[in-house]
C-alpha cells in the first residue's frame, strides 16, 4: 500500500475516534460541573473546564487566545472551532477530506457516511447548540462516530486499508484512555471532611464511567460501589472493557503484527512491550508508586509507539506532502 494511502486512512478513523472522545470529556466536564457549590468548596465554575483544557494540555494557549476560561468559550472552542485542529467540527472535516482522498481504497458506504456526517456537522452553530442542548449534540457525535465503525466493519475487506483504520482507531483511543482519567481532577479539588469528600468523588468518578458508556460494565465487573481504584482499573489495565488502555495496546500489537508480517520491525517490538507493560500492570502497584508518574510513563511509551508508526510507513507520505505534516502528530501536538 502506498504510503501516502495508508497515512490518510490512519487520519480517518483518528479523526473520529479523537471527535467521539472529545464529545465523551465534553460530557463528563458537563456532569461534573454540575456539582453543587457547596461540595466543591465554592470553588468556580470554570474549574471543570480548567480542568479539561488541561487534560489537553491546552489551557495556557487558550488563556492567551481567549482571556478566560468559561464553560461557553471552552464549548465553543472544543466542539465548533474551525482553527481548532482537534475540534469535533475540524475531526469531522479532515475526516471527510482524508476519505475522500482515498475513496478507491475504502467503500462507497463509508464515504457516504462520513460526508453526511460533515454535511450535518457544518450546519451546527452557537444558536443551534442552545437551542437543541448540548448533550443531544453529544450524543449525535458519539452516535456518528459508532455508525462509521459499523459501516467499516460491515463492508470493508480484511486488507491493509482495514488494519491502518484499525491502527488510527486504537492509537486514539489509548491516548484518551490516559487523558480522560486527569477530568477528575487532584486530591486538592476534593472537599477536606470526610463525608463531603466521599460524595464528590463518587460523583465524579460516576461521571466518568457514565460518559465512557462503562457504568454497566463497571457494576458487572466490581459489583460496589463506586472507587478512583476500581475505575482506574477497568480504564487502563481490564481487556473486557472495550476502551480500557490494555485492549488499546493489545490489538495494537496484533494490528501492527499483521502489518509486518511478523515481530522483526521495530514497530512491532515497540507495541509489545507496551502491550506487556498494561498486561502485567497491577493497580495496587501503580497508586502505591504513583499514579501520575504510571500515566506519565505510559504516554511517552505510546508517544514513542506512534511516531514509529509514522517512520515504518508514513514517512514518505508526509516528505512528499509537506502540507499533511502538521496533522500527522500526536494528539498533544496537533493541539
Amino acid at each position: 500500500m502506498l504510503c501516502r494511502t495508508a497515512n490518510d486512512l490512519y487520519w480517518v478513523s483518528r479523526h473520529m475516534e479523537r471527535a467521539e472522545n472529545t464529545a465523551r470529556l465534553i460530557d463528563v466536564t458537563l456532569r461534573i460541573a454540575m456539582l453543587p457549590e457547596r461540595l466543591d468548596r465554592g470553588k468556580a465554575e470554570a474549574a471543570p473546564w480548567r480542568r479539561a483544557l488541561d487534560a489537553l494540555g491546552i489551557a495556557d494557549a487558550f488563556v492567551q487566545r481567549y482571556g478566560i476560561i468559561d464553560a461557553d468559550g471552552v464549548l465553543r472552542h472544543l466542539l465548533l472551532s474551525p482553527d481548532n485542529s482537534s475540534s469535533i467540527y475540524s475531526c469531522f472535516r479532515d475526516a471527510r477530506e482524508n476519505a475522500r482522498a482515498q475513496r478507491v481504497a475504502i467503500t462507497s458506504e463509508m464515504y457516504e457516511d462520513l460526508n453526511t456526517s460533515w454535511l450535518e456537522m457544518r450546519s451546527l452553530n452557537t444558536a443551534r447548540m442552545r437551542r437543541d442542548g448540548v448533550n443531544s449534540i453529544l450524543e449525535w457525535v458519539k452516535g456518528r462516530s459508532a455508525a462509521f465503525r459499523g459501516v467499516t466493519i460491515g463492508t470493508l475487506g480484511r486488507g491493509e486499508g482495514y488494519h491502518f483504520l484499525q491502527l488510527g482507531a486504537f492509537i486514539e483511543r489509548a491516548d484518551w484512555a490516559i487523558r480522560l482519567l486527569d477530568i477528575t481532577g487532584s486530591d486538592s479539588d476534593l472537599p477536606e471532611s470526610g463525608e463531603a469528600r466521599d460524595a464528590v468523588q463518587y460523583f465524579q468518578w460516576s461521571a466518568l464511567l457514565q460518559s465512557l458508556s462503562a457504568f454497566e460494565t463497571y457494576r458487572r465487573v466490581y459489583r460496589e460501589s463506586v472507587s478512583p481504584a476500581n475505575v482506574t482499573e477497568l480504564m487502563l489495565l481490564r481487556d473486557g472493557n472495550p476502551r480500557s488502555l490494555q485492549t488499546c495496546t493489545n490489538t495494537l500489537h496484533g494490528v501492527l503484527r499483521t502489518l509486518a508480517g511478523g515481530d522483526g520491525l521495530e514497530v512491532v517490538r515497540q507495541a509489545g512491550a507496551l502491550s506487556a507493560f498494561t498486561r502485567y500492570a497491577r493497580i495496587d502497584e501503580i497508586i502505591a508508586s504513583g499514579l501520575e508518574t504510571w500515566l506519565q510513563d505510559a504516554m511517552a511509551r505510546l508517544t514513542r509507539l506512534g511516531d514509529e508508526i509514522h517512520r515504518q510507513f508514513m514517512l514518505a507520505a508526509e516528505q512528499s506532502l509537506p502540507q499533511a505534516a502538521p496533522q500527522a502528530q500526536s494528539h498533544s501536538q496537533s493541539q
